[in-house]
């Protein structure tokens, strides 16, 4: 079987077990893959929230597990083009699981539709980078627009990149005049919380204590 038929979930598993692999103390069995973000909320012209945009960088093991079997024209690199199968089953498999983001409008749940056409993977320093934009079904005016990023089973572990100079984890993008952005991190797991996730089987998915929104990443932004 190769990379680019596996689905999002058998590759993150594989990839934990075989990052896991390479300890001799025992490691904790979720989360499997480490997602370091930068994340865009979108407007339009007219003020409106048109969707949100992802830079999602995975973990080096993660990386290292889902490149076997690629070659590139220089070894050891990458280019658009070469890893767009890999991109395509990502994208398509991340659907089943609302691509990890939730969004509400002054309270309400906003849905959103496929992500657009022009995402892809790039492979630099040994990792690869998912970008990708998801439109909102409707585009919305609000004047508290939410977004919150994480995984209900705690399988993949999402967090912001830290700000360096000029760049921000999080930015707005043609948002009206006036409008605030604030970023929410998540609490850290308690030792009972972690103890008990850490008893769930690496080769099993976390079903039974789905409380990922207890850790999500939040983007608020208040329009006045």
């Amino acid at each position: 079987m190769t990379i680019n038929r596996l689905n999002w979930w058998a590759a993150a598993l594989a990839a934990g077990l075989f990052a896991m692999a390479g300890f001799s103390a025992p490691a904790q069995a979720h989360p499997h893959v480490w997602v370091t973000m930068h994340s865009q909320v979108l407007y339009a012209p007219d003020g409106r929230v048109t969707g949100v945009r992802h830079d999602w960088s995975f973990d080096d093991m993660f990386s290292a597990f889902a490149t076997q079997g690629y070659e590139g024209k220089v070894k050891g690199q990458f280019t658009r083009e070469e890893l767009e199968p890999l991109a395509k089953v990502n994208v398509e498999s991340l659907k089943e699981y609302e691509y990890f983001t939730y969004a509400t409008a002054d309270g309400k749940k906003i849905k959103m539709t496929d992500p657009l056409p022009d995402y892809y993977l790039d492979y630099n320093n040994q990792v690869l980078t998912l970008h990708f934009t998801i439109p909102l079904e409707t585009p919305v005016a609000a004047k508290d627009f939410k977004v919150e990023i994480y995984d209900p089973t705690i399988f993949v572990d999402f967090s912001f990149a830290k700000p360096k100079g000029d760049d921000k984890p999080v930015r707005l993008v043609g948002a009206p005049s006036g409008c605030k952005l604030d970023v929410e991190l998540p609490r850290e797991m308690t030792y009972a919380e972690g103890k008990a996730l850490s008893n769930i089987p690496a080769d099993q998915t976390n079903t039974t204590m789905a409380w990922g929104a207890n850790f999500a990443n939040k983007i608020l932004v208040h329009c006045p």
